[in-house]
């Protein structure tokens, strides 16, 4: 029978890491015009709340209130469900993300701040999170637009093509660690010098590539480029739905970038500080983790957009060999029990 205790500590976990999913979300909307309004020497928003804090709150009530339309023609049940498909692989892959080290408080260990702690977590978090694409394929194709279609086949060619980089590049992380498990991932990383970013520079580089294109971000963002195809794959979307294909996009940026953060930047640990208590540990994973949101921004601020044939081109000929390579070089280390790669981490 579970005690009291860990049944509250579970629902406690289960509210902050989705209640914070969905506030980042929310919050990203305001970081995005504010930094790049930053960047571009403007203002931002600045009418809503003190320094426009209140933005988000208040681009959800429009949001409520607008009218949701329905094109002419439109499938109905997959145009109402295609943005659900979209935003909910999101909130079920930040299910086996380990955001922190052991709780313990009172001298009783209540696990690591994660809602599930699978032996599978890197399969089920590429199983589920794959499905994503399908929301934004239907959304195109149930809207009965041309310029929406042409978004949903662009996303599905451009989800295949860098899908399998993303895979092999942790896979090559996998064979290091020897495990599926995300937490034992993060673990054997305690030390700044273990990280998996010394050993795997490439493949971090491929992996940090592909998340832009996995997340259909700038300068990968042919699904919704508004120079050719109006806003892509939601179009013909409003109101609450199109609210969600946002809150969708941006809570993919954030399991994506948590992700980065457990595969190659040691999760929880903190440099220099081996045996740090865990809600030191959950500081620096919202550091590392707020460092590949902040690359998300400035990138799209900074790169121009590739053509499509260019997009396609990299992604095959370009980041698929490279990604083999990756693999290939890592199997050989590990096959022949070379450790360089670890020795020359731990002497940083």
């Amino acid at each position: 029978m579970i005690a009291w205790q860990d049944l509250l500590v579970m629902v406690l976990k289960i509210a902050l890491i989705f209640g914070g999913l969905i506030n980042v979300g929310a919050l990203m909307t305001l970081a995005e015009r504010k930094f790049s309004a930053w960047m571009q020497y403007r203002i931002g928003p600045n009418r809503v709340g003190p320094w426009g804090l209140l933005q988000p709150l208040a681009d959800g009530v429009k949001f409520i209130f607008k009218e949701s339309l329905m094109p002419d023609g439109a499938n109905k049940a997959l145009f109402r469900f295609a943005p659900v498909i979209a935003a909910l692989p999101a909130f079920m892959t930040i299910a086996v993300i380990p955001f922190s080290n052991d709780i313990v408080i009172a001298g009783k260990n209540y696990g690591k701040l994660a809602i599930a702690d699978l032996d599978i977590g890197v399969l089920f978090l590429l199983a589920i999170g794959g499905l994503s694409v399908y929301g934004v394929i239907l959304g195109g194709w149930a809207s009965n637009s041309k310029f929406s279609l042409m978004g949903g086949l662009r996303a599905s060619a451009q989800m295949i093509s860098y899908e399998l980089t993303l895979i092999l590049t942790i896979l090559a992380v996998i064979a290091l660690s020897g495990t599926l498990n995300l937490a034992e991932i993060s673990d054997g990383q305690a030390t700044i010098g273990t990280w998996n970013i010394w050993s795997q520079p490439l493949g971090f580089m491929l992996f940090v590539i592909a998340m832009f294109a996995e997340t259909n971000r700038h300068p990968f963002d042919f699904a919704e480029c508004e120079a050719e195809l109006v806003a892509g794959f939601h179009t013909e979307y409003s109101a609450m739905k199109f609210a969600l294909f946002f809150l969708g996009e941006y809570s993919a940026m954030t399991v994506i970038s948590c992700l980065a953060t457990v595969l190659f930047l040691g999760g929880p640990s903190v440099p220099f500080w081996v045996d740090a208590p865990w809600y030191v540990g959950f500081g620096a994973f919202i550091a590392k983790t707020s460092m590949f949101l902040f690359l998300f921004i400035w990138v799209r601020w900074t790169l121009p957009r590739f053509r499509f044939d260019q997009l396609m081109g990299l992604g095959w000929k370009v980041m698929l060999p490279l990604a083999l390579f990756n693999l290939f070089v890592t199997g050989v280390f590990v096959s022949l029990g070379w450790n360089l790669w670890a020795k020359l981490g731990s002497l940083i």
